[in-house]
């Protein structure tokens, strides 16, 4: 745990996961510029797990989804196992006027939902990961909704491009985002200060074994995305120093009971 000076932190970050830094560009370099002083002035941080993270290779890593904030903690915390991130967002992100054109140009990679373009999220990142690349996915699609901010059940993207690739997935968890920035459902309120600490934690690679190999149908991707789905959520319950609930929040059915029960109240 890092929670002395900004030159403290950053050594004691640094000394997990030596090496030399990846090549960034001039648009991933203003990125890292603006962000991490950000993070140092304004969080602290807890790493764990970075040598589980491979230095090389196209890989996969899936993270819980608790706070507009943590894709912040995600980022700085794969920078810091010296690889660049290159995650899936919200094609809305990329329409702002100045960030979306950083964000953009930095290599980071569009979905566009219920749209013609929406394989194109998929295409981009299969060929990232063939480039060797370190893919990052939000699985839920969106914010937990999970009263306690456990994961939910998982979109299969990820699965998919790791069994189309053969690549590794990296289950990561991150916990304290929600203090800075709660989620939905409570006060929405930018808290800098005073400074909380930023936990994440890599897991060993999901082993998805028993899923290589073989045709991937619709009932294939859903197995092996609940597989990746609960690495992660015990990623998180070791964070937490808690136990992960057994069954994971659907929220397909939940808004499915919810419309159920609005119809029978009217």
């Amino acid at each position: 745990m890092t929670d002395g000076s900004d030159e403290q932190q950053e050594a004691a970050v640094d000394s997990r996961h030596t090496g030399p830094r990846p090549r960034r560009g001039f648009w991933f370099g203003l990125v890292v510029a603006i962000v991490k002083p950000f993070m140092l002035v304004f969080t602290k941080s807890d790493f764990r797990g970075q040598q589980n993270v491979p230095r090389t290779g196209g890989l996969v890593f899936v993270a819980n989804h608790i706070s507009h904030f943590d894709p912040f903690v995600i980022g700085f915390y794969i920078w810091e196992c010296r690889r660049i991130p290159r995650l899936l967002g919200k094609a809305s992100l990329f329409r702002l006027p100045i960030a979306g054109r950083i964000i953009a140009s930095a290599g980071q990679i569009p979905v566009y939902r219920e749209s013609a373009q929406a394989a194109d999220a998929f295409r981009d990142a299969v060929a990232a990961v063939q480039r060797g690349e370190c893919v990052g996915v939000y699985p839920e699609g969106t914010i937990t909704r999970d009263p306690d901010l456990w994961p939910m059940s998982g979109k299969t993207g990820a699965a998919r491009i790791a069994l189309m690739t053969g690549c590794p997935v990296i289950p990561i968890a991150n916990w304290g985002a929600q203090e800075v920035f709660p989620s939905y459902g409570r006060r929405f309120r930018i808290r800098l200060l005073p400074r909380r600490t930023m936990q994440a934690t890599a897991g060993a690679p999901v082993d998805l074994d028993a899923f290589r190999g073989r045709p991937i149908t619709a009932e294939l991707l859903q197995e092996a995305t609940d597989t990746i789905m609960k690495a992660v959520a015990a990623e998180l319950g070791e964070l937490r120093g808690e136990t992960p609930p057994k069954e994971l929040f659907d929220l397909r059915r939940a808004k499915a009971d919810q419309q159920r029960e609005d119809e029978e109240n009217r």
